[in-house]
């Protein structure tokens, strides 16, 4: 039903129509929505909420990121003592983001040196895990949206910073992107996006490049590519992102908006042996994507618009200061609870209060500034019980602070 909208939506609408829709879009009017402000808060206030933030992540006493020598850094997902390509490149784009031009080239050095794999089938992939005490690596496969950050984030970082200051930001892009374009499945080995359906693999060999996982569909990110990744697969790119789309119409539950962690190419659920079908942590990430490809390209808002008050209003009826982190698809309580950091527990996760808050860019119902609220309200501290997460609740958190205040941006070249 969703995708029959859809398409009413998107070809029903005559050319004028749809080029307005368009050029409201953020890529089209270089302007980025700050809701923070629209909610009622002074600059000021935002901007020091924003620093704090960063300071508490990057810079303080329960950091995550941690400098190596004088030129090295990582990011460790420090409950789990590890590093992986997930939040190093996070933090590559939070600081290509915020203008930490440092701290951007630290951390890709490290993850070149350490995590790159350097010849073989896996050439120009990364290893997704790391222990970054013993520099053991936890495995040599990679994780697709940990190759799809550094991608973007490099293209960014080109695009901002040149390409003449130390590191050929967008030749490492394309070292990665030629790579992508010649594994054939050679050594089990294969492109990150299954070159048939067009949609982003779960993982990129074996059989992880049969299935996805709704979080790693960022759209935009692959428009992105389109536009700057000059690599000859611009329409490819294009196509994917059309296809990332449509996908998350099906993987999103027509009721409750919730998505499955793990999906087949329909937007089926794909239960797997460590994971039973359900909404957990890869789960929350979906709504700040969806968010982001309705403020920067806006090419499926009416759909959009429809999925963010379905997940509010979802959200809303467990309490928008008291919902829990995993749900049943149906918004039941499932009957498996995914552990974390030692903890196996539901609660009121700062993760998803973050993401959820991020669909206010998109529901401009005026109840939906209650969820902007709260992530205003809410700290990146530990629960009472002890449990503590500043990696994956606290890069969330930011990321969700930098979409609200408009300061998560494409970066276009600067003009000659």
């Amino acid at each position: 039903m969703a995708m029959l909208v859809f398409a009413v939506y998107s070809f029903g609408q005559n050319k004028k129509q749809k080029q307005k829709t368009t050029t409201q879009a953020a890529f089209y009017s270089n302007t980025y929505p700050n809701i923070f402000l629209e909610a009622g808060y002074k600059q000021k206030d935002i901007d020091a909420k924003l620093t704090k933030a960063y300071h508490d992540i990057f810079e303080g006493p329960q950091r995550v990121y941690f400098e190596v020598n004088d030129s090295m850094a990582y990011v460790s997902d420090v409950k789990n003592h590890d590093a992986r390509t997930e939040g190093l490149s996070y933090g590559m784009m939070i600081a290509v983001q915020l203008n930490k031009k440092d701290v951007f080239d630290r951390i890709w050095r490290w993850s070149k040196k350490y995590l790159q794999h350097q010849d073989g089938p896996r050439d120009a992939y990364f290893a997704w895990s790391i222990n970054p005490q013993t520099m053991k690596k936890n495995s040599p496969g990679s994780a697709s949206d940990g190759e799809l950050f550094f991608i973007t984030d490099l293209l960014f970082a080109s695009n901002r910073w040149g390409n003449n200051t130390g590191i050929n930001y967008y030749g490492e892009a394309r070292r990665i992107l030629d790579a992508m374009w010649k594994k054939d499945g050679t050594g089990n080995i294969f492109n990150l996006f299954n070159t048939e359906h067009k949609q982003i693999s779960f993982v990129p060999e074996g059989d992880g490049y049969k299935w996805t996982d709704p979080s790693y569909h960022l759209p935009a990110f692959l428009e992105v590519w389109a536009m700057y990744a000059k690599d000859g697969h611009e329409q490819f790119y294009k196509d994917c992102a059309d296809t990332s789309r449509v996908f998350l119409h099906r993987a999103c539950h027509p009721v409750t908006g919730l998505n499955p962690d793990y999906s087949d190419f329909s937007g089926a659920p794909h239960p797997t042996r460590w994971m039973p079908v359900g909404f957990r942590f890869d789960s929350w990430r979906v709504p700040m994507n969806i968010a982001m490809d309705y403020n920067w390209f806006g090419k499926d808002k009416a759909w959009q618009q429809d999925y963010a008050k379905r997940f509010q209003n979802f959200l809303r009826s467990k309490g928008v200061n008291t919902f829990e982190d995993q749900f049943n698809l149906d918004g039941s309580r499932p009957e498996v609870i995914l552990q974390a950091g030692g903890f196996k527990k539901l609660r009121h996760s700062l993760g998803l209060v973050a993401t959820a808050a991020c669909t206010s860019l998109i529901n401009k119902e005026k109840n939906s500034l209650d969820f902007v609220h709260a992530l205003w309200n809410a700290k990146l501290e530990p629960y009472e019980d002890g449990y503590f997460d500043p990696y994956y609740d606290g890069l969330l958190y930011l990321f969700s602070l930098m979409q609200l205040s408009g300061k998560y941006q494409i970066i276009k070249p600067k003009a000659l």
